[in-house]
């Protein structure tokens, strides 16, 4: 069975219309501060009120209300998907890579749930 090692972050990553329109109103309903809008990648990140745990806002020309994708920060990107494609994991095409920025990939649960692994490559 694998085990990927996942370090102590979350992003929940909503589809919206207007990144910076709904980024106004996270803040102004619920206090949530930006931390950044990474226009050329169309999303937008913001602080939530608990620990390791960020809203990512990711711009779509129809957005899909309730489709919320946890995506779950991880050091090594690559090992972790070679450990869970071992295991029969089924993933979304190649993993993507922004230079500087991140390396995402998503994946689905065995009922077809989305779910991503992101490595933070600013650091």
């Amino acid at each position: 069975m694998a085990v990927v090692s996942l370090d102590k972050t979350i992003t929940l990553a909503l589809s919206v219309r207007d990144r910076h329109a709904s980024a106004q109103w996270y803040g102004q309903m619920l206090g949530f501060e930006v931390l950044y809008h990474a226009d050329e990648a169309g999303w937008s990140e913001l602080k939530t009120f608990t620990e390791g745990v960020t809203l990512g806002l990711g711009e779509q020309s129809e957005a899909s209300p309730g489709n919320c994708v946890p995506v779950f920060g991880i050091g090594d990107i690559a090992a972790g998907r070679a450990a869970l494609e071992a295991e029969g994991v089924r993933f979304d095409g190649p993993t993507q890579t922004i230079e500087g920025m991140v390396s995402t990939a998503t994946f689905y649960d065995p009922d077809g749930n989305a779910l991503m692994l992101a490595q933070d490559l600013t650091r």
